[in-house]
Order: structure tokens, then C-alpha cells, then sequence
């Protein structure tokens, strides 16, 4: 039996808020609930959504930089989750992340040479300083920053050039997943180009898996293999991206992809504008937590949870208008942007 990379498995992070007294009427803030998915060696799993909606917890769970409150994260079939910080560190290595602000990821009281060295160290993947040496000219290399810049601060760099820097520093770890928590979306537009372009060259090279978590739909439909649509801490929408992006199921998903920019001046595509806001996560509606928001919600939205289930090949969404009689359901909605290739 095949194993997958990475497998996440009804994955649950809540935040206690407290209460009265003795605890009584407690409150948690259910930031991500029972969500799952498998992230492929080799492939690149984009998860999309509304800011708030949960995704940068995911990847932050799955890094271990946060406690699950539940469900079971597994890298090459190994459940990780429950491990303790001392035996889950030999393994943290195979799952390097590339933050959001460049400025901020770097330390900016270590030179270059320096940051690229920690991970070979702390993992001890070089056997003496030549070998070390070898291998952080190699990462470097791989960023396309010259050698110069091991001897400089992390201030003296622009902002693509420090996220390079970042990317070097998860490479020199030799990892097998790259989680990109929004990595592009504080850079201007032309260098968040060359950065994912950099991405995708190094993802074929290494063969990478990648976890990237953006609410840039151009750049997920460009870099992406599969993309998992959340919403209010939940999957709504899962499938490859092809199909994701040229018949997307769900309302919300439908909603979402409709704000995409039409790069035909003269193209027409229906724009649908939600009405109504994203509900508190601290006391989410029963039901779907969609149907305040959805156009097309009936009675059973507001009382039943719909489960995903499959929509299309290797395509799931989550919504009881697929239970309806096809005269009733909502239809898949074609993009633009997939059907003319772009």
C-alpha cells in the first residue's frame, strides 16, 4: 500500500476562551474543525480562503507550532502529532515552512552564513565545516543569490531577496514539504512572480512537496496540483485544481473564484457578492455554516452539517444541494480563466 506524505486526519485545533465560575459556560474558539487531507510526494496542495478562515492554523498545527486539540497528523505514515518535542525532532527536518514577512523570519543578528548553517547543524547533515560549506553554497545556489551574500545582514537585502534567503534556509534542511504560509503576498507584483517561478523550478528539481496557503487565487491556479477550499474553519471544496478552478461546486467556492480578474478587457463573467458576514467562529451557526451567507440555502442547510462528498473524479464539496433533484441544484459554474488556459 502506498503511504502518502502527509496525511491529516479529522484535524481539530480549538482555542479555550474561558468562562464563569468553575469553568461553568466555557467557550472555545473552533479555529480549525475536522478537517482532513493528504498532501502527495512531489505534488503541490494549495489551501484557500477567506482571511480568518482557518488555513494558517492548519499549517501551523501541522508544523507542530501549535497543539492539536484533536484528529491525527501522519508524515510518511507516522503519526507526529502526539510526539514529544525531543522525538519529533529528528523528523521536523522533512517539513521546512517559508513564513509570510521576510523582514520579520529573519534574524536580523545573524548573517547570512549563518542562518543557511543552523538547520545543517541542528540537523547534522555535514560531517565537517567543508562539507557544511559545500551545502550552503548549494542552497544559495538554488535561490539564485550570489555567494557574496553570505557575508551580509538580513536588513541589507530586498524583500524577494530575504524570502530567497528563507527559502535557502528550508532547503538547507534537505526537506521532503514546504509549507508556504501566505509566502508571496507581502511582495510587490513582479517579484511575487519570480518567487513562485522559483518555487515551481526547485519543487521539479527536488521533487518538493508543497503545502501552500495563500488567498491569491491567480498564483494557486498557476502553482497548484490540488486546492482545498475552507471556510469558517471547515473544507468545503476539494478537488484538483483543473477541475476546482474550471467547475467549482460550492456556492462559496462559486462566490470566491467569481472576484478572480478577467484578463480579457472586454470579457463578462457574473460576479456573485456574498451579503452578510462571516459568522463568529466562537458560536458558528448549527447546520452549514454557509447557509447565512448562501443564496441558495433551504431548511435542512440550517439544521444538517453536509459531509464532502464526491461531486466529480477525485472532486468532493461539501453541500446538500447536490442531495437535491438535478432541476433544483445548483450547477458547476465555468471560470474564464481555466477555460481560456490561462
Amino acid at each position: 500500500m502506498t503511504v502518502s506524505l502527509l496525511e491529516v486526519k479529522n484535524l481539530r485545533k480549538y482555542y479555550s476562551l474561558g468562562g464563569g465560575f468553575f469553568g461553568h459556560n466555557a467557550r472555545s474558539l473552533r479555529a480549525v474543525d475536522d478537517v482532513s487531507f493528504v498532501v502527495e510526494k512531489g505534488e503541490t496542495l494549495a489551501i484557500v480562503g477567506e482571511s480568518g478562515c482557518g488555513k494558517s492554523t492548519v499549517a501551523r498545527t501541522v508544523l507542530k507550532l501549535l497543539q492539536a486539540t484533536s484528529g491525527e497528523i501522519l508524515l510518511d505514515g507516522r503519526l507526529i502529532n502526539n510526539l514529544s518535542e525531543k522525538s519529533f525532532r529528528p523528523l521536523r527536518r522533512h517539513i521546512q515552512v517559508v513564513f509570510q514577512d521576510p523582514y520579520a523570519s529573519l534574524n536580523s543578528r545573524m548573517r547570512v552564513r549563518d542562518i543557511l548553517a543552523e538547520p545543517i547543524r541542528n540537523f547534522r547533515l555535514a560531517a565537517d565545516a567543508r562539507g557544511e560549506q559545500r551545502k550552503i553554497e548549494a542552497a544559495l545556489d538554488m535561490v539564485k543569490l550570489p555567494h557574496d551574500a553570505l557575508g551580509r545582514w538580513p536588513h541589507e537585502f530586498s524583500g524577494g531577496q530575504r524570502q530567497r534567503i528563507g527559502i535557502a534556509r528550508a532547503l538547507a534542511a534537505e526537506p521532503d514539504l514546504i509549507i508556504c504560509d501566505e509566502a508571496v503576498s507581502a511582495l510587490d507584483v513582479s517579484v511575487k512572480a519570480q518567487i513562485v517561478n522559483l518555487l515551481q523550478d526547485l519543487q521539479r528539481k527536488l521533487n518538493l512537496a508543497l503545502l501552500f496557503i495563500s488567498h491569491d487565487l491567480a498564483i494557486v491556479e498557476h502553482l497548484a496540483d490540488r486546492v482545498a477550499v475552507m471556510y469558517l474553519g471547515r473544507v468545503v471544496e476539494m478537488g484538483p485544481k483543473r477541475s476546482i478552478f474550471s467547475r467549482p461546486f460550492h456556492p462559496y467556492t462559486q462566490a470566491l473564484f467569481s472576484a478572480i480578474p478577467v484578463p480579457e478587457v472586454n470579457a463578462k463573467r457574473d460576479r456573485i457578492v456574498l451579503t452578510g458576514e462571516i459568522p463568529n467562529p466562537i458560536a458558528p451557526p448549527d447546520g452549514c455554516r454557509f447557509h447565512t451567507r448562501c443564496r441558495h440555502a433551504f431548511d435542512r442547510c440550517r439544521q444538517e452539517n453536509p459531509a464532502l462528498r464526491s461531486v466529480a473524479q477525485d472532486h468532493e464539496s461539501a453541500c446538500h444541494l447536490h442531495d437535491l433533484p438535478a432541476t433544483g441544484q445548483v450547477k458547476p459554474v465555468a471560470n474564464d480563466l481555466a477555460e481560456q488556459g490561462h
